[in-house]
């Protein structure tokens, strides 16, 4: 089963760019999801428009569930996503 760990982004209420790593099987729909369309979605990501910064794909859940871990607490990784 093939799986995803993506990074999104979106700007805050005070203008600041956020960053958002999961995981998911499906890319299209978990975007769609976590920009408010149908019922699920993460509570931190509803409100704001996000878009797609980086994927991976993993053979499976519990490898990208153990990469989104990493990605997670890889803050200067997500800083270096942000920069223009």
């Amino acid at each position: 089963m093939i799986c995803y760990v993506y990074v999104l982004a979106a700007r805050s209420s005070n203008g600041r760019l956020v960053t958002y790593v999961g995981w998911t099987l499906d890319l299209d729909r978990r975007l769609a999801e976590h920009n408010g369309q149908g019922k699920r979605g993460a509570k931190s990501t509803r409100g704001r428009a996000w878009i797609l910064l980086y994927a991976e794909k993993h053979k499976s859940r519990k490898r990208a569930m153990a990469r989104e871990y990493l990605l997670k607490k890889d803050k200067p990784f997500r800083a270096r996503l942000r920069s223009p």
